[in-house]
């Protein structure tokens, strides 16, 4: 049986076509449905018409691989469970696509990722897993057994972009204030991590792609291969990483080998984010997986 599953970022809409666990099709497309309107809670026009474009892309793959209605799993995320205009937003993709959307609260969202991030990387010690979306953060903590704890927070990229990167590059000053904001707002998970100790940060596909990029490029002059889905993150290259992004402005950055124009801005709160958890939580070594919630879904509809 035949399944899509659709996976409705708040940046990148994400799209996977699957048969007995195997997949068939596989792409990513720029929706940016936070932009201009996460922070004040809404969707605009443009960002609407902008998913519309995208999703009629999808409609049109579903329709060549002849994949039944009923098999269309199509889940929104943080823009879209916090959008004051989601029911219009949900009828519009449904009259114009016949798409039928499921919103997730983060909670789900964060299991989801769990699942699909579990496939890709062998989990044996204490772990946090961080999921960079647009709108939300997912932290999971968990061992080779079972999630200890998880939390979704909305703080994705795009909200932290809007708030703290007025200027390019970024100034000091808002590096420190954003850094006092992730401590005020990231208090759970502080407790959380004095509570289970994880040892490692497992990052989960998004920014954490584009870091495992950066490092490739710099060391093979390519992209990450796509058939290894987990990987070994060297902790200095972290550090190479940040320097380079953080302190470089938008040209500057667009040029770094492995980084994609999606996340040529995002990628600076995003690092900035990484390198708060790290320091903060004493933490020393990365993973990277490329699977996150589709492969999740993907898991829970073959196990079902």
């Amino acid at each position: 049986m035949k399944n899509a599953i659709i996976d409705l970022g708040t940046n990148t809409f994400h799209l996977m076509i699957v048969e007995n666990q195997k997949v068939l099709f596989k792409t990513s497309k720029a929706a940016k449905i936070g932009m201009g309107g996460i922070n004040a809670g809404v969707i605009t026009e443009e960002g609407i018409q902008r998913a519309l474009g995208v999703l009629g892309e999808f409609k049109s793959k579903i329709t060549e691989f002849e994949v039944a209605p009923e098999n269309v799993h199509a889940f929104g995320t943080s823009a879209v469970r916090n959008a004051g205009n989601q029911a219009e937003f949900l009828e519009r993709v449904k009259a114009e696509t016949g798409i039928v959307i499921n919103v997730i609260d983060g909670k789900e969202e964060a299991e989801l990722i769990y699942q699909g991030v579990k496939q890709a990387v062998t989990i044996e010690h204490p772990s946090l897993i961080v999921d960079i979306g647009g709108g939300s953060v997912e932290f999971i903590i968990c061992n080779a057994e079972k999630v200890l704890w998880l939390q979704s927070f909305e703080i994705g990229g795009q909200r932290l972009l809007e708030r703290f990167m007025k200027k390019d590059p970024i100034p000091t000053s808002e590096i420190n204030r954003l850094e006092e904001y992730l401590r005020e707002t990231l208090l759970p998970l502080t407790n959380a991590v004095h509570q289970y100790s994880p040892k490692i940060l497992i990052g989960s596909s998004g920014s954490f792609d584009t870091l495992n990029d950066m490092f490739f490029w710099r060391n093979r002059g390519d992209f990450a291969p796509h058939e290894i889905h987990g990987f070994e993150y060297p902790i200095e290259e972290f550090a190479h990483a940040y320097e380079l992004i953080v302190f470089a402005n938008h040209e500057e950055r667009s040029k770094i080998g492995g980084m994609i124009p999606l996340r040529v801005d995002m990628m600076v709160v995003a690092t900035i984010l990484i390198k708060f958890l790290l320091q903060t939580y004493h933490i020393a070594q990365i993973k990277i997986s490329n699977f996150a919630l589709k492969e999740g879904v993907m898991a829970k509809i073959e196990n079902a």
